[in-house]
């Protein structure tokens, strides 16, 4: 008896759906589209109304079925907008931009990189070992600590006794005067 109850439900909401969808797409579709320029983004947002409709079928009222619908939309749009603003946008002639990006000369971060590895030999190996979770790594004074088995406050005095140092080193070197 159970099953048969869950059925009939099971088909009203069905017929509802179905209901809802022959109704509203069009005027949905419509409403969407003078929002979006791309047809198949508008019919996207258009489903994917549809099902967050559809998973609201028992909320929803007879007299204010498509004004909810058009809520909807208008969420799903600003959701899709937000989204797209994350994303890096490619870009369609490729080589003019990668011609105007400056080159760095190859042999003066080559430089860089030995004068810095050579300050960091001058330090000593805890402070080196802290310059490069916190710089190298990228990690946090928490994380710094749980991979080198300090605690935090000695993570953090290593990091400044050790700028002060690099800094002592670079001076030695004749760098950055």
């Amino acid at each position: 008896m159970r099953r048969r109850v869950s059925r009939e439900a099971s088909d009203a909401k069905e017929e509802a759906m179905a209901r809802l969808y022959r109704d509203h797409h069009r005027v949905l579709l419509s409403f969407i589209g003078k929002n979006v320029d791309d047809r198949h983004r508008a019919e996207d947002i258009a489903q994917e109304t549809l099902l967050r409709a559809w998973r609201n079928l028992d909320s929803l009222r007879p007299d204010g079925v498509r004004s909810y619908l058009f809520t909807i939309a208008r969420n799903v749009i600003t959701d899709a907008w937000r989204a797209e603003q994350r994303r890096p946008s490619l870009v369609a002639d490729g080589d003019e931009v990668v011609a105007t990006v400056p080159v760095v000369d190859d042999v003066s971060q080559a430089i860089e990189a030995w004068v810095v590895a050579e300050a960091l030999d001058r330090i000593s190996p805890a402070h080196r070992a802290v310059v490069q979770e916190l710089y190298y790594e990228g990690r946090t004074v928490r994380e710094a600590a749980a991979r080198l088995s300090l605690p935090e406050g000695t993570v953090k005095s290593r990091a400044y006794y050790a700028i002060r140092a690099l800094r002592g080193a670079f001076e030695e070197m004749g760098v950055g005067q």
